[in-house]
């Protein structure tokens, strides 16, 4: 099952469910019970968190890319509520900056609240598994020498198109990123240096996660810039693709 959020052609927001991503139903929003069909004009982020935990070289690849040895834990930091958009929305290109980096990461969404919950039971607090874009103002990070700002701006936090549910494993994925149609990433989930279980146990360790809250897992190797009207997608296997434009 795929659920997901979106407007309707009278302004209407609804949460809805979807087998093949053509097809929308309506749904209860606690069951996701599907109500009826629907007609969806334009679609919203899956999930609205109250915070995003995102891991910072967290692909053998993209580590070695960057110049930096694999850290022996995982390396965390956070991207605000008011970066998130979805599938469709634009990506804005801040003034301030002269060089964006688009991210295709594979993303968590977790189901419940929970505290110190142990990788063995990490399947519990996870409602499913989405596509995020962890767009890089790459020039401020440098500058800066720590990500805040980088990864913080409005519209830097692309999630979509919806929420998979019943993924087995999230640790055999194909994932890649495409910009203007030219594959410019290409990975597999199983690149992780940390899985996903871990990461859960790790992050809530130090904090509560709240549910809606997203982890978003890392990056491949071949980060690179965007530029006003390119086409950025983030596609993994058995979730879909996430297309933003740059603007």
């Amino acid at each position: 099952m795929k659920i997901g959020r979106g407007v309707t052609s009278d302004g209407t927001v609804v949460r809805f469910v979807t087998g093949d991503g053509k097809e929308f139903f309506r749904c209860d929003p606690e069951t996701f019970e599907p109500l009826g069909p629907v007609e969806i004009a334009r679609f919203l982020s899956p999930v609205l968190p109250s915070k995003i935990l995102a891991v910072g070289l967290n692909y053998r690849d993209h580590a070695i890319e960057m110049g930096f040895e694999l850290p022996k834990e995982p390396i965390l930091f956070m991207k605000p509520a008011t970066s998130v958009i979805g599938h469709l929305g634009d990506i804005i290109y801040p003034p301030r900056s002269t060089r964006l980096d688009y991210e295709a990461e594979l993303a968590v969404v977790i189901s419940r609240d929970c505290k110190d919950v142990s990788a063995s039971d990490a399947r519990d607090v996870i409602l499913g598994y989405t596509c995020l874009n962890d767009v890089t103002a790459r020039d401020l990070q440098a500058l800066d020498g720590q990500w805040t700002r980088a990864k913080s701006f409005d519209t830097f936090a692309p999630i979509g198109p919806w929420i998979a549910t019943g993924i087995d494993d999230p640790h055999r994925l194909g994932i890649t990123a495409h910009l203007n149609g030219e594959q410019k990433q290409r990975s597999s989930t199983d690149n992780l240096i940390f899985s996903v279980f871990e990461l859960i146990e790790f992050i809530s360790g130090i904090m509560t996660l709240k549910a809606g809250d997203v982890i978003a897992t890392g990056t491949p190797s071949g980060v690179g810039p965007m530029k006003p009207g390119d086409i950025i997608e983030i596609a993994i296997e058995e979730i879909g693709i996430l297309r933003n434009k740059v603007r």
